[in-house]
């Protein structure tokens, strides 16, 4: 019995001397190093970069003023202008006792609007109208010429109850090359080359025109058989029978 109680009454004694016995065993906190360490945590918070969105909106103007647009001063005549900003413009306002002195002729002139500024005008110094150039063409040359014998027959054809007309041309034909091709028609064609002399029509083949330009048509009559000749400038070569010709 006298064992548990000792034992008891030492450990209440023993906890009861820690008790008090701890505070005076607890390490002493240096105040100078306490100091060093709390100076330093401002540098190390200093030393991170700070976020953009940790410093407030503060708003500021522009050093120096941006420059005024380029068509600040371009006046209404120009693309940059219309006519409704014609309207709007603004003379300048004059003081009163100059307002009152200035003239008609002393005020600023309004700007006009674009179209009327491209409208052309007459220069003050040339007065006299501009006389039209005038060309002076030669007369145009037959494309080809008709005989007095040519122009009768022609005539007493037209004169007949069913007038005709003939269409000259040129076909490849004989040992030269080309013969000379009449055929009668009612009414000219499109493309025809019209040839009108002393009352009568001849009618011309656009497709024989640069080989008979410049000849001269006549009628001939003999013993054996009447037709229309051609006299014909272009000629370089013709066979003995006079039929067919060839041209350069």
């Amino acid at each position: 019995m006298s064992l548990p109680r000792t034992t008891a009454a030492v450990a209440r004694s023993s906890s009861t001397l820690l008790r008090f016995a701890a505070p005076s065993f607890a390490p002493r906190r240096c105040p100078q190093c306490a100091r060093t360490f709390a100076s330093s945590i401002p540098y190390r918070q200093s030393a991170k970069r700070q976020m953009q969105t940790a410093t407030a909106y503060q708003p500021y103007s522009l050093h120096p003023q941006p420059p005024p647009p380029r068509n600040a001063g371009v006046p209404d005549t120009s693309i940059a202008g219309g006519a409704a900003e014609a309207n709007k413009a603004k003379t300048p306002q004059l003081p009163p006792q100059e307002h009152v002195a200035a003239t008609p002729s002393e005020q600023p002139n309004v700007s006009i609007p674009e179209g009327e500024a491209q409208k052309s005008q007459q220069a003050p110094g040339s007065s006299k109208p501009l006389r039209p150039r005038r060309y002076n063409f030669g007369p145009r040359k037959a494309t080809i010429k008709l005989s007095p014998s040519a122009v009768s027959h022609l005539r007493e054809l037209l004169e007949l109850p069913e007038p005709k007309l003939i269409r000259i041309g040129t076909k490849a034909k004989g040992c030269s090359g080309l013969a000379y091709h009449l055929e009668y028609v009612d009414k000219p064609s499109p493309l025809d080359e019209q040839v009108e002399q002393d009352g009568v029509k001849v009618l011309i083949d656009n497709k024989a025109l640069l080989n008979i330009i410049g000849s001269e048509m006549d009628w001939l009559e003999d013993k054996l058989n009447e037709r229309f000749i051609f006299k014909n400038p272009n000629i370089t070569e013709q066979c003995g029978c006079g039929e067919s010709f060839s041209v350069s």
